[in-house]
């Protein structure tokens, strides 16, 4: 009877043993999961941090390049009307290389000076708005073209009532195209930029603008 008391107390002892160690052993296993979890988070967060600096240090770029320069608006506006003579001739590569000059022009807009300050407020605006656009014009074909020229055209009719112009403009107006859209040209005669070949005399002198 002793003998087996002798060798249940050995069982119970090793079994306590084994069970203390496992024990141990997955609360260790559990901490190194906790902290690689950690790990794992910090990084996602690091990571998070990076991509969230680097998009505002770009925005701030972005800004900036479109703040100042010693252009002017008329050299802006001779890259828009060439921009706006190769849609009219359904000209998806000149309109491309012209969509990447313009957006150079219009970074380089001089409004340090002769404004007042709600005046380079709205330019700097206007100025960041359509160096995106035509960004996307060097970037797409034709269809795409014409659908951020839309928008460009609202943001050169934006700056004109700003900085003024040196020679008439006519504001035009195809009522065909997306609802109704306008544009800006230097001739009277109406060549939609639009449609092209396609409708090319669609469109009306909305206003002169001198």
């Amino acid at each position: 009877m002793s003998k087996l008391k002798l060798v249940l107390g050995i069982v119970t002892i090793a079994f306590v043993t084994l069970t203390v160690v496992s024990c141990k052993d997955a609360k260790t296993d559990k901490n190194n999961s906790t902290d690689h979890h950690s790990e794992m988070n910090a990084d996602e967060d690091h990571s998070k941090m990076n991509h969230d600096n680097s998009d505002g240090h770009h925005d701030g770029d972005k800004k900036e390049m479109a703040m100042g320069g010693n252009g002017n608006s008329q050299a802006v506006l001779n890259d828009y009307f060439n921009l706006k003579d190769a849609l009219v001739s359904d000209d998806n590569a000149k309109a491309k290389a012209l969509g990447a000059t313009l957006a150079k022009t219009l970074r380089s807009l001089d409004i340090s000076s002769n404004y007042s300050e709600s005046q380079k407020d709205d330019l700097k605006d206007i100025i960041e708005d359509a160096v995106e656009h035509a960004e996307h014009i060097s970037e797409s074909d034709i269809t795409h073209q014409r659908e951020h020229f839309k928008v460009l055209s609202k943001d050169m009719t934006d700056m004109v009532a700003i900085t003024g112009t040196k020679v008439k403009l006519y504001e035009q107006f195809c009522p065909m195209y997306d609802g109704g859209t306008a544009w800006l040209s230097t001739k009277e005669e109406v060549r939609n930029p639009y449609y092209g070949s396609k409708m090319l005399k669609c469109g009306k002198v909305q206003r002169e603008i001198n």
